[in-house]
């Protein structure tokens, strides 16, 4: 578990504030996480990857010649937020572009997309690309669905690689898709990660077991066994691995791969070892010609006792760029040569891991400003219930998939309600109030939560606005549209085993009550009943979509996370305008 800690909370942030002051010569500190020490040569596409915290030397770490430009790093096991993202980025730019790379879980696709509009709309040439190499996580014919787990490292590295030959920004993508083709992964492991102040690991092997098919978030395996021994384990990897060959190869015999045998936390270097010994073995009685191994701790999941088995098949062009020399805190391999000068405009060496202040708000009605006290008190309540309930929501969250959504979810809510108080003490509209909170949530919550959060309450933001006074068919209107935007960015629909599957019916059952001519507060009072109701019958369904889909009959009988808290929020909203 993990012991040395202070506030759970701040963590991760903590935990990046010492790593950068610990690798001074490769990586200096941006908002949202950290770029090499000396900046991007002039025409050379930076290469950004990030994810959540966690997993060092994921993604920190291999920051550095060779490797990664910079690195965005999230909340523990959630991802960075768009805005932690673009800011990396920016600092990274070196005049040719931006690859965005990351593992493929829905909080990273959705805020690394969105950094890239971003960026894109700064007129900086962004591309994205999404490591999907856990064959565990779903099947051949459904590959992009695939989870990123090891098989991130050689994906990202023959790209950084590519970048330092200086291609072009589209033909380092090429090569990352490539590589990620290539890329296979599978995991086994023998006992859960506990988080930071977490009395309780995620999930628990039973004696004498181990559980097949784990990810790197503390998702259970979607499978157990009988413990093996060190030969047994390497043989069901291996075995695994070779059962699903790249497309454009029909047999292993006579192929080359870059292998890594991963430790995920608590299963340390001379077990490595062990195991390596027989996967070395396996491979080379199948004919496969091993190059460059890496055995140790790369990609890990806190105290998970586990390990993974990682196969890059490789090409002439990809195996230059996996022996291409890097040197990160993490990752060396090769020689570089001296450390260049550091070249980082002095407006990017100021930037530091705060985010700065905004004081300016736009002009609003009194009738506006009104109304943003009460907008606060509901976002008060969020917060205090949100407390209330985290660790019941982590541990609903836990049982499918990786147990962090009360962590988020505090983080979250605690940062937009900090937020809807410094714009409502500057005498902001509640349009401008919401707006803040949202951009605040996103932003210290990260991960699929905080993403559609942040579009929850600022679809709300738009529709009030900082002029008119908010009436009930006005909220109704911005919670309808709420419903819809959460659609379009997540991609869910009811059913799914989502949040949606509370949000569609609480809107529709909001818009019908405002349209009897319901006060809000009744109206609201109306919903909350129905969301209530709605998260309950969750527990029915199997998940369709997200990190807990590999699992779902372990859900089944649980509700949704996301589904639960919202109905815990709009319920806690509801006392807030009973009292307003």
């Amino acid at each position: 578990m993990t012991r040395l800690f202070n506030d759970p909370a701040a963590f991760a942030d903590e935990a990046l504030e010492g790593f950068a002051a610990a690798h001074r010569r490769w990586v200096r500190p941006v908002t949202g996480g950290v770029v090499r020490a000396a900046a991007t040569p002039a025409g050379q596409v930076a290469v950004v990857i990030g994810g959540g915290s966690g997993h060092y030397p994921a993604f920190s770490g291999l920051v550095g010649r060779g490797l990664a430009h910079g690195a965005a790093v999230g909340n523990v096991f959630a991802s960075p937020s768009a805005r932690q993202i673009h800011s990396v980025a920016e600092a990274a730019h070196g005049g040719a572009g931006v690859l965005l790379m990351y593992g493929n879980y829905a909080g990273d696709v959705l805020h690394f997309g969105q950094a890239a509009e971003r960026l894109a709309a700064d007129g900086i040439d962004t591309r994205t690309f999404a490591v999907a190499d856990d064959i565990s996580s779903a099947g051949p014919d459904e590959s992009a669905k695939r989870r990123g787990i090891a098989g991130d490292l050689p994906v990202f590295k023959a790209a950084a690689a590519a970048a330092e030959q200086g291609l072009p920004l589209d033909e380092v993508l090429r090569v990352a898709e490539r590589a990620g083709a290539r890329t296979r992964s599978f995991g086994i492991a023998f006992s859960g990660c506990t988080l930071p102040g977490a009395d309780h690991p995620l999930f628990t092997v039973p004696e004498a077991r181990m559980a097949v098919g784990l990810g790197i978030h503390g998702e259970p395996g979607i499978g157990e066994e009988a413990l093996p021994t060190a030969d047994e384990a390497a043989r069901l990897l291996v075995e695994t691995l070779l059962k699903e060959l790249p497309e454009d190869i029909t047999d292993a015999a006579g192929q080359r791969a870059a292998v890594i045998l991963n430790g995920l936390g608590s299963v340390k270097y001379e077990e490595l070892f062990v195991v390596y010994r027989k996967v070395a073995a396996l491979l080379g009685e199948a004919g496969v010609e091993i190059v460059d191994p890496e055995v140790g701790e790369l990609v890990t999941s806190f105290d998970m006792a586990g390990v993974s088995l990682t196969l890059t098949w490789l090409d002439d062009r990809l195996e230059e760029l996996w022996r291409a020399p890097a040197d990160t805190p993490a990752y060396r391999k090769g020689a570089l040569g001296a450390p260049e000068p550091d070249q980082a405009p002095a407006t990017s060496r100021a930037q530091d891991t705060a985010v700065p202040a905004v004081t300016a708000v736009p002009p609003a009605s009194d009738a506006s400003r009104e109304a943003a006290a009460t907008v606060l008190a509901a976002l008060d309540a969020v917060a205090r219930v949100v407390d209330a309930h985290a660790g019941e929501l982590g541990r609903i969250d836990a049982v499918a998939g990786d147990g962090d959504h009360g962590i988020g979810m505090r983080r979250g809510s605690t940062a937009a309600h900090r937020a809807a108080t410094d714009a409502h003490g500057l005498g902001a509209g509640a349009g401008t109030v919401l707006a803040r909170a949202a951009d605040a949530w996103a932003d210290k919550a990260g991960g699929t939560s905080g993403a559609l959060w942040g579009t929850i309450l600022r679809s709300l933001g738009t529709a009030l606005g900082d002029l008119d006074a908010p009436d009930a068919r006005r909220v109704a209107d911005g919670v309808t549209e709420a419903s819809a935007a959460v659609r379009r960015l997540g991609g869910a629909e009811v059913g799914d085993k989502t949040m949606v599957d509370v949000l569609v019916p609480f809107a529709d059952a909001l818009a019908a009550a405002t349209a009897e001519g319901l006060s809000l507060t009744d109206a609201w009072d109306r919903a909350a009943t129905t969301a209530t109701a709605a998260a309950a019958r969750t527990a029915d369904l199997l998940p369709r979509r997200g990190r807990a889909r590999p699992h779902a009959e372990k859900s089944l009988g649980t509700p949704d996370a996301g589904a639960h808290s919202l109905a815990l929020i709009t319920r806690a909203v509801h006392g807030a305008l009973l009292d307003h």
